[in-house]
């Protein structure tokens, strides 16, 4: 079951004392937040009432359907947790639950847990349907808005503990042939407001998209020009032209509802040489950014395109809609097609540090035979590129002793007795700050391998923080780095996006926050090892 709250306290409420990363403690004066603390993006695992040794339908609506075989459980059906409710996978790929979006505020140094609020439940209190689908991991990138007041992500048009939604059309008929029989629901781009500007309550916006029909929208990030560009994957089925539309880059306008798809660009590998293959599935992105007005993207998962960085649209101006705009590889980056490159890379998230020196977080292969004494496939890290006469050169790859490292997670509370194993494989969602010393820290989650679930996406996976010296080109130079662990998600719990807070709060709110009598709920901050009450 989720996380214990009080029902005495409005989700409103809570939301303006947690999810704006105010610091209060029992006792002591409230303090206005100041810049620099983490807002960390993340799931629990709700139980929609699966008894060990029962079938798993599709849905309470399709229970009969014969394309489900396998038998489930609870999140762990034993002590070591290989009984698990993800072996569904196996005999059902398109299997997943939808689940809370949470929001935590984190101190950037010690991982601190400041405060948390229930975004979905903030949300059902402003009639909105908002959650995101376990255990997809590449869900739930944020962003903050341009004045820093907001965070934007993606998410469902749905509820709680409804099954395989992250596969369903997105709306009737948008996918002949889709193998998810679950209800069509839209896909949809949430901003949650970060601040309680002149004592007005914090909202949650959520606008919706014909995109992304049979699969899932990753991440979304609000222009400088007042529009929604999102990134996301299409297709579970025959195809469709609403999903050869319906993948890739996406803009969406703010509050504007539509069934609609509008594609930015739509990259293709026939622009490198190579014979085309599944063309939808080329503009299979997850990870965004801009920088310096510059849409940048970038692929890292499937058997299709080509696994790199990419640029949209031209530099220093965001692009329009419409499959006339370029999308090209960055000068420097891999050029190799997934197919034939199976030890290539896996990008992730990706954060400029200046004009010449970009980030790059790579999740890794997913496969334990990334590590051992002859690894066949390629570990993730944190890759370091510098711009030379205009080719982007890497400089090195940071792994320490994280990436590699295995940990152990205990269950408490329902799960009490329960423990799982897993292996860090890599990074995924990824940003930073330039620091006077003429150092740069990165934040990061991580992405892992070789647990005893049927899908590493729901492994508790890890928030990192990491400082490199900005001058450095050399793996020499930065041999003495390592990351340090900020936070290891409960079992039953998941982390996915990552940003840093940049904006203070106004002076008032404390004296506001106090009024409506939220210093108590300072005492519903979660602990790190229990991810269920």
């Amino acid at each position: 079951m989720p996380y214990r709250k009080s029902p005495s306290l409005s989700s409103v409420s809570m939301f303006a004392l947690t999810a704006l990363a105010a610091v209060y403690s029992t006792g002591a004066a409230a303090q206005v937040y100041t810049p620099g603390n983490l807002i960390v993006s993340s799931s629990v695992y709700t139980d929609p009432g699966f008894a060990a040794g029962s079938p798993l339908p599709y849905s309470t609506t399709f229970s009969g359907s014969t394309l489900n075989a396998s038998v489930g459980s609870a999140f762990c059906g034993n002590a070591n947790c290989s009984q698990n409710v993800w072996n569904n996978v196996a005999s059902d790929a398109n299997f997943g639950i939808t689940s809370q979006v949470d929001l935590q505020s984190l101190n950037a140094t010690t991982g601190a847990v400041l405060g948390t609020v229930n975004v979905t439940s903030l949300a059902a209190s402003q009639g909105v349907n908002l959650v995101t689908s376990f255990s997809s991991k590449s869900e739930l990138g944020i962003n903050l808005t341009p004045d820093g007041q907001s965070i934007t992500f993606m998410g469902y048009n749905s509820s709680v503990g409804q099954l395989d939604i992250s596969n369903s059309n997105a709306y009737a008929g948008s996918e002949p042939g889709n193998t998810d029989t679950a209800t069509p629901t839209q896909r949809g781009v949430a901003q949650v407001s970060l601040s309680a500007l002149n004592g007005a309550s914090p909202t949650v916006q959520m606008t919706l998209t014909g995109a992304y029909s049979g699969n899932n929208g990753r991440n979304a990030i609000l222009g400088s020009n007042g529009q929604y560009y999102t990134v996301g994957n299409a297709g579970n089925g025959n195809g469709s032209t609403a999903v050869t539309n319906g993948t890739g880059v996406q803009l969406v306008a703010p509050g504007v509802n539509s069934l609609s798809q509008n594609n930015v660009g739509a990259y293709s590998i026939t622009q490198q040489g190579y014979a085309a293959d599944k063309t939808p599935k080329d503009s299979n992105y997850r990870g965004e950014t801009i920088y310096n007005n510059t849409l940048y993207v970038t692929k890292g998962s499937g058997s299709n395109g080509i696994d790199t960085v990419y640029q949209v649209g031209t530099v220093g101006s965001l692009p329009a809609a419409g499959n006339s705009t370029p999308v090209t590889i960055l000068p420097g980056f891999n050029t190799q097609t997934a197919k034939s490159d199976t030890d290539g890379p896996h990008p992730f998230g990706i954060w400029f540090a200046n004009p010449t020196t970009l980030y790059v977080a790579d999740e890794g292969s997913g496969a334990t035979t990334d590590f051992g004494s002859s690894p066949t496939t390629l570990a993730g890290g944190l890759d370091k590129y510098s711009l030379v006469n205009g080719v982007w050169q890497l400089d090195y790859t940071l792994r320490g002793t994280l990436i590699g490292s295995s940990y152990t997670v205990n269950g408490t509370g329902s799960l009490a007795g329960d423990s799982l194993t897993t292996t860090v494989d890599g990074l995924r969602n990824l940003t930073g700050q330039v620091n006077a010393n003429g150092t740069v820290t990165l934040y990061a989650v991580t992405s892992t391998v070789g647990s005893n679930l049927g899908d590493a996406g729901a492994d508790p996976n890890q928030v990192v923080a990491l400082t490199d010296t900005l001058a450095d080109t050399t793996a020499a130079q930065a041999s003495g780095e390592n990351f340090t662990v900020l936070q290891t998600a409960a079992l039953g719990q998941v982390e996915r996006g990552v940003a840093i807070s940049s904006t203070p709060l106004p002076a008032s709110l404390p004296l506001m926050l106090s009024g409506l009598g939220l210093l108590g709920l300072f005492g519903l901050r979660r602990s790190r090892a229990n991810g269920f009450a």
